[in-house]
């Protein structure tokens, strides 16, 4: 039996596959360096310029103020005295430099995230042309948030740890070191900073999805990130229960820490604001003052430094709760906006 030989159907052969996740977020990344490079350089920069300051803090300056403040100490204020007043003077300017640019981290972050790192993208379509080029609206957000995200969380946490270690070194030794409570120091030693700059990341992009020009979303992100520093600032010592101390009106109010509330003690046992007591009385104790007020005592309900880490914790975890709403409505945001680009994607249309 002969067999008829015909020639086989084609098969078309395999298309090229799709990139992986994986692959695909290596490119997504590499393309978010490449064009914000020049940002990159600037953090890395000053990230390390603020660390070499800190731990020149922690140490020469430290030890060199602390001899200063030794020997002024011995003088007693008899005869001549003899110590380095440039160390003391060195090491104050050192320490508010860091700590004033430290505070300030989280509002650059707003600005830079508001205005380059979303406003300029979506006002120049630099975005809707990545859109084009299989990036999805969400995974561009996502990569453009989680990635400098993570930057800022590493950089500015190192700076914190730094931060506190240079002010651990000084406490005790350097009569003229910050306490704890300062307003700028106590932000500084711990981990609210980084909430507050994981806080401007998402003022500022929120900004940027919002206004889609540079300028504006700028002024907003930055304007948002201040109104965020200041009603934590005004949240944080509510957030914890304060320890509350009566001590007499001879002994008056001795607590050391960050106030929440204080006043008199009368002598049925109530707390009561203190009194305005008048210059005619001051001069004598405000004794008539409190008599006419039936003051027995006063009251300072306070925050000791063993609340140091709650506080901060607690205050993180509500900046860290504030983070993930400002991400959860940039992301609804993008989807809404974008919606027609996306059905246009699927169906092959172009945009």
């Amino acid at each position: 039996m002969s067999a008829l030989t015909s020639p086989l159907p084609t098969v078309p052969g395999p298309l090229p596959a799709a990139p992986g996740r994986p692959a695909a977020l290596a490119r997504d990344l590499r393309w978010l360096l490449r064009l914000h490079r020049p940002t990159l350089y600037v953090w890395a920069a000053l990230v390390v310029v603020l660390a070499a300051a800190l731990l020149w803090l922690a140490g020469p300056l430290t030890d060199a103020s602390a001899d200063a403040w030794r020997d002024y100490n011995a003088c007693h204020g008899e005869g001549s005295c003899s110590y380095y007043q440039d160390a003391i003077l060195r090491y104050k300017d050192v320490y508010s430099y860091t700590t004033v640019a430290l505070t300030a981290l989280p509002f650059l972050v707003a600005a830079w995230s508001g205005a380059a790192l979303i406003g300029r993208e979506l006002e120049s379509g630099t975005a809707h042309l990545a859109w084009t080029q299989g990036i999805s609206p969400v995974r561009w957000l996502a990569v453009k948030l989680a990635a400098p995200a993570v930057l800022v969380t590493m950089g500015t946490g190192l700076l914190v740890w730094l931060h506190h270690r240079a002010w651990s070194a000084a406490d005790g030794r350097v009569d003229t070191a910050k306490s704890w409570y300062d307003g700028l120091t106590l932000h500084a030693n711990g981990p609210t900073t980084v909430g507050f700059a994981l806080a401007g990341l998402g003022c500022g992009a929120l900004a940027g999805l919002l206004w889609r020009r540079a300028l504006p979303a700028l002024a907003t992100g930055l304007v948002a990130t201040v109104a965020v520093r200041v009603l934590v600032d005004r949240l944080m010592p509510h957030l914890w229960p304060a320890d509350t101390s009566v001590t007499s009106l001879s002994r008056g109010i001795r607590g050391v820490g960050i106030t929440v509330d204080e006043g008199i003690v009368t002598s049925t046992g109530a707390h009561l604001p203190r009194p305005h007591c008048p210059p005619e009385d001051a001069v004598h104790g405000c004794t008539a003052t409190y008599a006419k007020a039936d003051a027995v005592g006063f009251f300072q309900s306070y925050h000791p430094v063993s609340h140091f880490w709650p506080l901060h914790l607690i205050t993180t975890a509500v900046l860290l709760a504030l983070v993930a709403v400002l991400g959860a409505t940039a992301f609804a945001l993008v989807r809404r906006s974008t919606a027609g680009t996306a059905r246009n994607r699927r169906t092959g249309v172009a945009a």
